[in-house]
């Protein structure tokens, strides 16, 4: 439990700094934490290059070694930092929250959200874990996967987390097909209750998944059914421009 504990604050501090450096006082008021921890974690995410101190005594901004803390892409660029202009972005254009994840293993782990400007929020599962058949970006990945893989994620006992849930074998293997074909997912209450989301792939270095982008809001007004399929097709786009900056 301790290092995920330390994983986790170790993100929030990577976070804070994607928008902009800052020095160890500031940041420990960012991440609420004591400035002793903050002051450890950074050096040890220095030691990996994933922080570097501008000046000596000075702010902390993202180092090019987050690649190896993050996630695998060439040239040696940084996911959240690269990713949080678009996050940002898209968030304001279709004003609800937006973000980021990678596959880990049988789980996707979220990166990044960044939120409208909005009296309804919804919950931030930045540095959270969900199952790949339980969220439009698990889905996603799930398309990627080999016949061989995808039979052994298959071929195991499948949580459900609400009644909306899809755990069935047939039903995944359907829903895989047509995310190949129209390149997006969407989900409907599957992982929590009052949660929808839709999801599609960046692409990096030869054409493999290096990441997954969602949208996420209320189920009681997203989405709007007349704009769903824009909004994948949209989702798409940005994804791809995305991509472009990561190769």
């Amino acid at each position: 439990m301790a290092v995920v504990q330390s994983v986790q604050r170790a993100f929030a501090i990577l976070r804070a700094l994607a928008s902009a450096p800052m020095g160890v006082t500031q940041l420990s008021e960012a991440v609420s934490l004591p400035k002793s921890t903050v002051a450890r974690l950074l050096s040890a995410l220095e030691e990996e290059h994933a922080v570097v101190q501008e000046t000596s005594g000075g702010q902390y901004a993202i180092g090019d070694g987050l690649l190896d803390v993050v996630a695998e892409l060439s040239g040696g660029r940084n996911i959240v930092a690269l990713s949080r202009p678009f996050l940002a972005a898209l968030a304001a254009e279709v004003e609800e929250t937006v973000g980021i994840g990678i596959r880990e293993g049988t789980d996707v782990y979220y990166l990044d959200h960044v939120g409208p400007d909005s009296e309804v929020q919804v919950r931030d599962w930045t540095g959270e874990y969900a199952p790949l058949h339980l969220v439009p970006s698990g889905l996603v990945a799930l398309a990627h996967f080999s016949p061989q893989d995808l039979d052994s994620y298959l071929d195991r006992e499948l949580v459900a987390t609400t009644s909306g849930s899809v755990v069935a074998d047939e039903a995944i293997r359907t829903r895989v097909k047509q995310i190949r074909s129209v390149g997006y997912a969407w989900g409907f209450e599957e992982f929590a209750d009052g949660l929808n989301s839709v999801a599609a792939p960046v692409y990096g270095h030869n054409n493999e998944v290096v990441a997954l982008l969602h949208v996420h809001g209320p189920a009681y007004r997203f989405p709007d059914p007349d704009r769903a399929h824009d909004l994948g097709i949209r989702l798409i786009d940005v994804c791809s421009d995305l991509g472009k900056r990561l190769v």
